[in-house]
């Protein structure tokens, strides 16, 4: 099947991978470029899992200010070498990861970093508000309410604010795949002005 170049480099631009893996997802995919899209997805996925083991201990600390100068966030996202981490795809991603504290303001890194008493409460919450269900149905309710809740607090989990129908996590991965390292993001802070301090 003949690939149009177009198609190709237009794949490339929106997934950001390599030239002949768009091409070999488009020629897999029959030329369907959504399903090339998920067919990159899934191979990101794989390279990422691969590489998540790996030490990253380069990076850089980064800031944002938003227009206006009420809202600002600083973050440290790290990769495993200088070089990536003077890359202009890494700079663009911790850039992307900045607005997304911004605009969506989560409290936490991971759903590791929660506490178990504030996930207990939360459950009580969702128990009592559907304590008239099925016994057997109240823990998959619960489950579902506490996985849309991860969801708004956890910056890995939230939907990307440039694009909802992926995650953060699926950003990250996607440029993992690309740079061919690790990346984690390990912490950040965000400022509002007039907030109240903890």
């Amino acid at each position: 099947m003949q690939i149009d170049a177009n198609t190709v480099k237009t794949l490339r631009e929106k997934t950001g991978a390599g030239m002949m893996d768009c091409k070999q997802a488009l020629t897999e995919a029959k030329g369907n470029p959504e399903e090339a899209e998920k067919i990159l997805r899934k191979k990101g996925i794989a390279v990422a899992g691969k590489k998540a083991t790996r030490a990253a201990n380069e990076g850089c600390v980064a800031s944002y200010i938003h227009h206006g100068s009420k809202l600002g966030v600083l973050l440290e996202v790290n990769c495993e070498t200088d070089f990536v981490a003077r890359n202009d795809a890494f700079r663009d991603l911790v850039k992307d990861i900045a607005q997304q504290i911004a605009a969506a303001n989560p409290t936490y890194v991971r759903r590791e970093e929660v506490p178990a008493a504030i996930i207990e409460s939360e459950k009580e919450i969702y128990r009592a508000q559907v304590k008239d269900k099925p016994a057997g149905a109240i823990e998959k309710i619960c489950q579902g309410k506490i996985d849309k809740f991860f969801s708004t607090v956890c910056l890995l989990e939230q939907p990307f604010v440039k694009n909802p129908e992926i995650t953060i996590t699926d950003h990250i991965t996607a440029k993992i795949a690309q740079l061919g390292e690790n990346i984690v993001v390990r912490r950040f802070t965000r400022w509002q002005v007039g907030e109240e301090i903890k």
